[in-house]
């Protein structure tokens, strides 16, 4: 494949959010330091991510047409077939990015490994150009990762890198029709998560943290819970937050794994503020009320992230 475009996406800084909300740099800062905090981290921070901006566009200049988009512009922006998309960022700012780009291949790209974790993030800004031309010259690998996908019975589509949230857009209890497999019952609960195995190790890890804490309080000698799933498996984990039992609500389907052969469905009885959204990205989601019937299940599209060789 002949690549032409290198679209890399980026998210605001902590220092640029915080000028936004104060309107200033200066009022930003009373308001840090007057709290006790350190605002010179803030703008350490904010030079290292503009270093790394910098030359990770002039290394994409050099090479191809390079456009910049922000995170917030994703769900509009319209990638092709010969786009390269590199996302400078957070861990999160991949996941976000994978949802939009069909198949291409999407470069993570650590802007600050002394304060990022960088998981999804194997180039760093001077890596960054030599993996580049790997693209170019087709001498490059990807690493496959399973996305999960929410489907509505009027025809609209979500897809998640990590995690699915199904549930109230509130603090208020969900009400839905739950169906997996042969059995059926309607629940009352927070809401569900569906993982990925990217995700596994996210929100999915403390809901299973909070369960073996509590567990370990009334059966101190139990053996503790696990779930963790590799990238590219072909399959999704659901759970169940705080399902509630009572006269009108059943609590016996709170677990299982999605597969190819086994969706999961869901039939909102909420009159208002059921959502669905993925990967903590609020702003982006379906409406889960009354009359909404949602399938989830493993998506057809697979996110491909390039690897350092």
């Amino acid at each position: 494949m002949k690549f032409e475009n290198v679209i890399v996406v980026i998210g605001k800084t902590r220092l640029e959010q915080l000028v936004e909300r104060f309107n200033t740099k200066a009022q930003a800062r009373f308001y840090i330091e007057h709290a006790g905090g350190d605002f010179k981290e803030y703008e350490l921070e904010h030079e290292e991510f503009q270093k790394s901006l910098k030359m990770v566009s002039i290394a994409a200049g050099n090479h191809a047409k390079m456009k910049l988009i922000e995170r917030k512009f994703l769900p509009n922006f319209l990638f092709n077939n010969k786009d390269i998309v590199v996302a400078l960022g957070q861990d999160g700012l991949v996941a976000n990015t994978a949802k939009y780009i069909k198949e291409l291949p999407l470069m993570g790209v650590n802007p600050d490994p002394q304060r990022n974790d960088g998981v999804l993030l194997p180039f760093s800004r001077d890596s960054f150009e030599k993996g580049l031309i790997g693209l170019f010259e087709d001498r490059f690998t990807t690493k496959q990762v399973t996305m999960a996908q929410a489907s509505t019975n009027d025809g609209q589509t979500l897809l998640a890198f990590n995690d699915l949230f199904i549930g109230p857009a509130s603090h208020t209890s969900a009400r839905y029709k739950i169906s997996y497999g042969a059995k059926s019952e309607n629940q009352s609960s927070s809401g569900l998560i569906v993982s990925t195995g990217a995700g596994s190790t996210g929100w999915l890890s403390s809901v299973v943290n909070m369960s073996n804490g509590v567990y370990s309080i009334f059966q101190r000698n139990a053996s503790k819970i696990n779930i963790k799933m590799k990238w590219d498996e072909d399959r999704l984990a659901f759970v169940v937050r705080e399902p509630f039992l009572s006269k009108h609500s059943q609590i016996s389907l709170t677990t299982g794994f999605i597969t190819a052969k086994q969706s999961l469905q869901l039939e909102s009885h909420m009159p208002f503020n059921g959502i669905v959204f993925s990967d903590g990205i609020e702003s982006d989601f379906l409406q889960f009320n009354a009359g909404c019937r949602l399938e989830i299940s493993i998506a057809k599209q697979k996110a491909n992230i390039v690897q350092l060789n």
